[in-house]
């Protein structure tokens, strides 16, 4: 695995937020330092050192693109970003800057914690804005017995064991007529989802912050 810097990790991010809309496209060195906030000079010496390492491809006068090997390390940065936001959002329940967080965050996390993280959410494919979190090559574990899941992403055909409940007092409220209580079952079909046997009804920003424990199929 490449060691890259926290600011080569930002250039190579923002290529692949270009070439992921434009994948034809070559991206000029004006077009990069725009979207980095710095003169073309800099974009000049940060492509020079990437593509002495393989990651990127400099096409004189007109600008650069990513290799291959330099469209996996991005994508995977990218990916560290996008985990991120699901888990401040929707687990933490954080509601400033989901971008600038999980960005100051991203380049401190490694594969192990990658892997953790992306397992506890449930293999998610998007973010909460919908963007399509990159893929790439992981280990997906067929069962789903002892994830730790937020409700709204317990598969159907489960029973889970409730862990977590990351409300604030106001929201717990809204739990207290349903029964929901630490220890408590929630089982999940096509058609709905009970609590110790009761169907139960839940919003998506609560059923996200409420986590269970995956006890078997």
């Amino acid at each position: 695995m490449i060691e890259l810097s926290e600011y080569e990790e930002m250039y190579l991010k923002r290529m692949f937020e270009f070439f992921d809309s434009r994948p034809d496209a070559i991206l000029k060195t004006t077009q990069l330092a725009e979207l980095m906030g710095v003169s073309a000079a800099s974009v000049t010496e940060m492509i020079q050192r990437l593509a002495s390492r393989g990651l990127v491809t400099h096409i004189p006068y007109k600008g650069s693109r990513l290799t291959p090997a330099g469209f996996h390390q991005a994508a995977r940065v990218k990916r560290r970003e996008c985990l991120l936001e699901i888990l401040l959002s929707d687990v933490i329940g954080y509601t400033g800057d989901l971008e600038e967080a999980a960005c100051k965050m991203e380049h401190d996390m490694g594969p192990e914690l990658e892997a953790a993280i992306d397992k506890m959410l449930g293999y998610p494919d998007r973010t909460p804005s919908g963007k399509k979190i990159p893929v790439i090559e992981r280990t997906v574990e067929i069962s789903q017995e002892g994830l730790l899941l937020p409700i709204s992403s317990i598969p159907f055909g489960t029973e889970s064991v409730v862990e977590i409940i990351a409300l604030e007092p106001v929201e717990r409220k809204t739990l207290q007529g349903l029964g929901i209580a630490i220890g408590s079952v929630i089982s999940k079909n096509e058609a709905e989802t009970l609590c110790d046997g009761n169907t139960i009804e839940l919003s998506k920003s609560i059923s996200t912050k409420i986590l269970a424990r995956v006890r078997r199929a």
